[in-house]
């Protein structure tokens, strides 16, 4: 049963379905097969709707019935009630790009600002060319952002999904260990066990100590340290080409270019462990 409720009482909106069916077939059993319900529960609405209306509304004239005057004047009233909540409550139409106008807000960690952005620009610039964009780093909580405007869009590793969220998979990032030179990681094979044994500096805008990688440890029943948390990977690997902490960049995807923080890690001198 679809209610509508403001400050009045409570409004069944099936009673206008009804009301427009039965105003327009002039007969219950044909209302009842226009609704795909029984003649039976139809001729309890028309009782309904007469209570409410406080008018017969429908009344045997030999073999047929025939509306009053009131059912007159409420046919074209009813059709159309019927008409906007058709609309309301169908799906809506697909947005041309082209007409689109003004900023949209992305919220996204750097190295995924710095890939995208580029590609997401060019696209704009074709087929949405009145349209800009405010990128700002990961400071706010998704869910209460996107719930209240403060971001149109969020890009990153996603843990928390509020029930209102959408949440589409855009790619799968394969990261690796960046560590300085003469690291204990370099000498032998790289397994989840000495990872897990080694110092960690962590990424995170939020000051987040944990993310997929610890996700991905705890199914193994291993578990990392981690020493520091920074705000920027360009922080971290700096931090990890002076000490001897792991610091993990995305490695390339699959026909792209080098990831821009992998290059930044050989720069710097790291070793990428993979």
């Amino acid at each position: 049963m679809m209610l509508v409720s403001s400050t009045n009482p409570v409004i069944d909106a099936n009673l206008a379905l009804a009301l427009d069916a039965l105003l327009a077939e002039q007969s219950v059993t044909r209302a009842a097969a226009r609704l795909h319900t029984s003649p039976a529960a139809m001729s309890r609405t028309l009782a309904r709707l007469r209570r409410v209306l406080q008018d017969p509304l429908l009344v045997r004239a030999g073999q047929t019935m025939v509306p009053t005057p009131r059912a007159q004047a409420l046919r074209e009233e009813a059709a159309a009630v019927v008409r906007s909540l058709g609309a309301l409550l169908s799906p809506g139409t697909s947005v041309d790009p082209a007409g689109l106008r003004g900023t949209f807000t992305l919220q996204t960690a750097d190295l995924v600002g710095a890939a995208l952005v580029p590609g997401l620009l060019e696209l704009a610039r074709r087929e949405a060319p009145e349209v800009s964009f405010r990128v700002r780093a990961e400071e706010l909580e998704a869910g209460p952002a996107l719930r209240d405007g403060r971001i149109d869009l969020e890009v990153g590793s996603i843990d928390h999904v509020d029930p209102e969220t959408q949440v589409e998979e855009l790619v799968r990032l394969r990261m690796v260990a960046a560590v300085r030179p003469g690291h204990p990681l370099t000498e032998g094979t790289l397994t989840p066990e000495r990872l897990a044994a080694a110092r960690h500096v962590a990424v995170s805008r939020r000051g987040r100590f944990t993310g997929p990688l610890d996700t991905a440890l705890a199914e193994r029943g291993l578990r990392r340290r981690v020493d520091v948390v920074l705000p920027a990977h360009l922080a971290a690997m700096t931090l990890a080409a002076r000490s001897d902490v792991v610091c993990l960049v995305p490695a390339a995807l699959p026909g792209e270019p080098p990831s821009p923080l992998a290059q930044d890690a050989e720069t710097r001198g790291l070793r990428l462990l993979d």
